[in-house]
């Protein structure tokens, strides 16, 4: 199902609390920072907010202004917009009057109310920790136009870092100041102050005081504490009437801020965004989605150099996601200049051979992958292959270089290459592959030895590196890794088939005992399809195919494990501990959409085809829900695999990017 264009939901959907609730909005600044909630307006995660500002990009986020409620005035009639979840109910009950929500460029709140109908646009400003908020009035069809009405804003500062929750407390600064049309809510000290920049008609009536457990749902289905108290300083109060156009802007900026000029740029910007999709695409309005949700992941680190955020609300960039996610994020959406950005970042940041697992929130910098490195080869053939930047690849190769040296001869935690030619990986306490998940010391999945996809990923390591020697004119780095490479296809020919279930191993000389396999049924396997240099074809790429569907594939991606496995967990939900449990073992990963349907259109002839244009089709109803417009993470194994984790993960939009992509050039 292609989604329109907007996605809306309308009145048959928004009187239903519950339904609304668990959909979301995300708008994002191109720093880290965001505004976002629910569709009801009801904040369900700590992480929810209207200006939620990254003090060092992409990190160092505050929740800092958390909410803006409105109330309208009519008559001597009061309507409270708002919308709050307290323990055992829901207050006020501003969904009521929701008669229409879209996403579109913005998401956009139509309310309606004895006549008039109040529009609110949210826009979070690229570069800048800004959100402007328009309001639109217009009579509601069929009514006599009301006379003037007052608009009634009442903000909630929480001053807090995004991943802690706060209570009343005698700490906070308490009072505001309205000054040339510019009204300063502090918080606490070291904290920035709120500046909400307000139409000149606007009073502001000091009224300072706590409101009490505000309850956010989605906390305590992870298992963690889910109550929250927010400071308001008091209440903005605006006259409109029918025609008029304002706007609100919070920012920690100084200076003045003209909202409306900002809006438009914003606009502008987003529009561009989209200029490029083919018109011929049959998947236009899902690529609009698409392009717009990708944006959100691209932010700025350091001065001048790129990142992708790894998902939204609590991730920061991390470089397997990266790496998977700058195809589809930055080269299929033309950005190249900030692929290459990105690539120069990561790049500057390898130590001892190895790419940055994560940037940490606090600085510095993680190293325990295997996988980020090797997807760091595949990410440079894609941006050569996009852009033809061979300057780029020059200033890359001493990298390239060192990365290899490193692996060959050993580098930390176990990873280096066998005598057979394939790379191990693995020490005791420590996760180095995608199936990270690790808590209070447990490693769920460790895959000590040789997994299935770092060979895929070490085999188009030297591939492409081969290539670039190649063209670089350097015959002997290319005659040697070519022959390292046909070292690997052949061992891993004769290691990594199971016949017995027609697919391949998942790990191979597990915890290094040599012939000791895992025949988990895993989509690690896929890769070794639908990378750049396949090492397996032909009839056992069919059957790992025939497999694959069978008991991997779900309507939102791949299971993590073949529920016909012992282990397998259909449910990711609870404390950190069930969460971490069955994160890899069963979970579907939207991201995993990508090779699966690579692997089918590759090895699957017309079939595969068809089968890719289905499986996006069911995969894009997905956008209507969740987070509207974007994909999540992960979601449940079983039926009807509602979404998990992050509400927005950039391998998920990158891999159905790259796919449609493929299918739009074919």
């Amino acid at each position: 199902m292609n989604p329109a264009w907007p996605i809306v939901i309308g009145a048959a959907s928004t009187g239903d609390f519950e339904a609304i609730y668990r959909r979301e909005w995300l708008e994002t600044n191109g720093l880290g920072g965001w505004a976002g909630s629910t569709v009801s307006g009801a904040h369900s995660r700590r992480y929810h907010g209207l200006l939620v500002a990254a003090l060092d990009p992409p990190v160092g986020r505050m929740v800092l202004l958390s909410r803006l409620e409105e109330t309208i005035e009519i008559d001597g009639a009061r309507h409270e917009l708002a919308c709050n979840r307290y323990p055992g109910v829901v207050h006020p009950r501003g969904y009521e009057y929701l008669e229409r929500f879209e996403r579109g460029l913005f998401p956009v709140f139509t309310y309606n109310m004895d006549g008039i109908l109040l529009r609110r646009t949210v826009a979070a400003i690229h570069g800048h920790n800004t959100v402007v908020i328009r309001y639109d009035v217009a009579a509601a069809p069929g009514e006599e136009e009301p006379g003037a009405f007052v608009l009634g804003l009442r903000p909630f500062v929480a001053g807090r870092d995004y991943h802690h929750l706060t209570r009343a407390n005698g700490d906070i600064r308490d009072a505001a100041e309205l000054r040339q049309g510019v009204l300063c809510l502090p918080s606490y000290p070291g904290v920035p102050d709120v500046r909400l920049h307000l139409p000149a008609a606007a009073a502001f009536t000091a009224a300072p005081e706590w409101y009490y457990d505000f309850e956010y749902d989605r906390e305590d289905y992870r298992g963690l504490d889910n109550r929250e108290d927010l400071f308001t300083h008091g209440i903005i109060e605006l006259a409109l009437r029918v025609g008029d156009h304002v706007t609100i802007v919070a920012t920690i900026e100084a200076g003045e801020m003209d909202g409306a000029a900002l809006l438009v740029a914003e606009e502008t910007r987003r529009q561009m965004l989209l200029a490029d999709i083919p018109n011929h695409s049959p998947y236009k309005n899902l690529r609009r989605h698409l392009h717009l949700a990708a944006d959100q992941f691209l932010v700025r680190r350091d001065v001048d150099l790129r990142t992708i955020i790894a998902g939204y609300h609590w991730f920061t960039d991390w470089g397997r996601d990266t790496m998977i996610a700058l195809p589809g994020i930055a080269l299929v959406t033309g950005r190249h200049d900030e692929a290459r950005r990105i690539l120069q970042a990561f790049a500057g940041a390898v130590q001892d051979g190895l790419l940055p697992n994560r940037f940490a929130d606090g600085g510095g910098a993680d190293y325990n992958t295997v996988d980020a490195t090797l997807w760091f080869f595949v990410a440079v053939h894609h941006y050569l292959a996009a852009t033809g930047d061979e300057q780029l690849v020059t200033e890359l190769m001493p990298v390239l270089d060192d990365i290899l040296a490193w692996h060959e001869k050993g580098t930390r935690y176990g990873i280096r290459v066998d005598d057979d030619g394939l790379l191990m990986a693995g020490e005791e306490g420590q996760q180095l592959t995608w199936m990270d998940a690790k808590v209070d010391g447990w490693v769920v999945t460790p895959r000590r030895g040789k997994p299935v996809e770092i060979q895929a990923l070490w085999y188009n390591a030297l591939r492409i590196y081969g290539g670039l020697a190649h063209f670089l004119a350097a015959p002997a780095a290319q005659s040697d890794a070519e022959a390292r490479a046909a070292q690997v296809r052949s061992r891993f020919g004769e290691v990594f088939w199971n016949a017995a279930q027609g697919c391949l191993f998942d790990v191979v000389d597990v915890d290094g005992v040599s012939g000791e396999c895992d025949p988990a049924v895993r989509p690690n396997q896929l890769f070794a399809l639908s990378l750049p240099y396949a090492l397996i074809e032909g009839e056992q790429a069919q059957s790992i195919l025939k497999v694959s569907r069978e008991q991997l594939a779900t309507p939102r991606g791949l299971r993590s494990l073949s529920p016909q496995d012992p282990s397998y967990c259909g449910h990711y939900g609870g404390n950190p501990l069930a969460r971490d449990g069955a994160y890899h073992q069963g979970t579907v990963w939207g991201w995993l959409i990508g090779p699966y349907l690579t692997a089918w259109m590759r090895h699957g002839g017309a079939e595969g085809k068809r089968l890719a244009r289905t499986a996006i089709e069911d995969f894009a109803e997905h956008l209507q829900d969740g987070c509207i417009g974007t994909i999540a993470e992960v979601f449940d194994g079983d039926a009807p695999h509602e979404p998990r984790g992050t509400v927005a993960q950039a391998w998920s939009v990158a891999e159905l990017l790259r796919v449609l992509h493929e299918l739009d050039t074919e």
